[in-house]
């Protein structure tokens, strides 16, 4: 079944070694249609969930990117890199002995202040973006680059395993955490910590919100078509539903205002649901009316 024309939530799992721009090309030429956004990318390196919109679901995609995470890392104690990551170059490595020294106390003391609401500089090929460009093209040019501190929230953070490797010691770990949390940046702070240098050497994405990479399609493999999730599905997982009628559907698809002298609810956003299950756009309240925030085509295939 093909997908053109069709509009939805696909959520992919990508392998690692390619871009999220690698994985929303193929995607766009596996949907027949150049109409494919992301809700937040991964770095090569890293493997997991990818939140793609398809033709007018890209208008979700912005209620998407500020969801909470969920990641498994390893973080490899002993070396610091100028990526904080795998794929840098070796900045520092830690004195003899220090890694060997190292015991489960010293590591969960000093994670402790990496939970919770922290202020973290983010790592400095990240893709925030410093007078026009992105942190990560000035820093491979050989820049310096100096990120301002951002508040954060690490809700859990918690080691499952380590290791000895070789000089190094691997330690995997759980995060869960709010949008723009560097995972990158909680290896070389756990490093710095604890005296030694530490940078990321596997990361994988497993949720995003309430999606999870369990129902995420094979990038290689994928039907797109049979693998969408309907924009209506997708904005009920996300926001409380707001049943309309016949006409309120019409009315709010020419972008009209709603009136419900009985609304007790919040201002929203709610997703407004017509008759026939079609999702008709995101509402938001200012007492008993309702205006249109999103408004989506009723001459789309919805999945």
């Amino acid at each position: 079944m093909s997908a053109a024309g069709r509009s939805g939530i696909l959520l992919v799992d990508k392998p690692q070694g390619i871009t999220s721009h690698d994985a929303v090309s193929r995607t766009r030429k596996r949907a027949g249609t150049r109409k494919v956004g992301h809700a937040g990318t991964l770095d090569p390196m890293a493997t997991g969930l990818l939140v793609l919109g398809i033709n007018s679901s890209t208008r979700l995609l912005t209620y998407l990117v500020g969801l909470d995470k969920e990641y498994f890392a390893t973080i490899r104690l002993g070396a610091a890199t100028s990526t904080d990551d795998a794929e840098g170059e070796v900045t520092s490595t830690a004195p003899p002995g220090a890694v060997a020294a190292l015991d489960g106390a010293a590591i969960a003391s000093a994670l402790e202040p990496l939970t919770g609401e922290i202020s973290q500089v983010p790592s400095s090929v990240s893709a925030i973006k410093v007078d026009g460009k992105r942190a990560y093209t000035l820093a491979r040019a050989g820049e310096t680059v100096e990120l301002a501190a951002r508040t954060v929230t690490v809700s859990a953070l918690e080691v499952l395993d380590s290791r000895a490797a070789g000089d190094y010691l691997d330690v995997d770990v759980r995060v869960e955490c709010s949008s723009g949390t560097y995972i990158r940046a909680i290896a070389r702070d756990l490093g710095a910590a604890l005296g030694v240098g530490g940078h990321l050497t596997a990361l994988r994405r497993t949720r995003i919100g309430p999606f999870s990479v369990a129902d995420a399609a094979d990038l290689e493999t994928m039907d797109v078509a049979t693998a969408l999730l309907g924009p209506a599905d997708v904005a009920s997982r996300l926001f409380d539903t707001y049943p309309l009628t016949e006409s309120q559907a019409i009315d709010l698809g020419h972008g009209k205002r709603l009136v419900d002298d009985e609304w007790s609810g919040g201002a929203g956003p709610l997703a407004a649901i017509a008759p026939d299950g079609r999702l008709v756009g995101l509402i938001g309240f200012d007492g008993h009316t309702a205006k249109p925030l999103v408004n989506f085509p009723t001459d789309e295939v919805t999945a």
